[in-house]
């Protein structure tokens, strides 16, 4: 078995034993301490329509990301501090474990994460994106 062999294998075995893992979990936090809030500090921008938009992290990360409480609209082409809830949060905190175990196992240059929120509080840091 070749070592690229090896490192598909032990992916493999990684997403089943993660997937098993968070099946049995019953909290809304993982083992990392990963909550279903999160704060995200980034660029906001316009969305693909009017109630749609992306919140780009200082890490990379990008969010597509929503608000039924706050006016993200006020806050487009800002750079912001927001809080939200991430959709979906055990699921996405399974793929996160996973793209980091990808991504130390040297198959993945781009450790980036995506995901979704629904935004409870935005503050603006600055008027405009670095």
């Amino acid at each position: 078995m070749n070592k690229a062999s090896c490192r598909i294998l032990f992916v493999v075995l990684l997403v089943a034993a993660s997937v098993s893992w968070c099946l049995g979990q019953e909290s809304n936090s993982d083992a990392k301490g990963k909550s279903a809030t999160r704060t995200i500090t980034g660029c906001l921008t316009q969305g693909g329509n009017a109630n749609e938009f992306v919140l780009t992290g200082t890490d990379g990360s990008t969010w597509e990301v929503k608000s039924d409480s706050v006016s993200l609209a006020d806050h487009v082409n800002h750079e912001v501090k927001a809080t939200g809830v991430v959709k979906h949060n055990k699921m996405h905190n399974m793929k996160e474990d996973t793209k980091d175990a990808v991504h130390d196992t040297g198959i993945n240059n781009n450790n980036n994460e995506h995901g979704h929120m629904q935004i409870t509080n935005i503050s603006m840091v600055s008027d405009s994106c670095k």
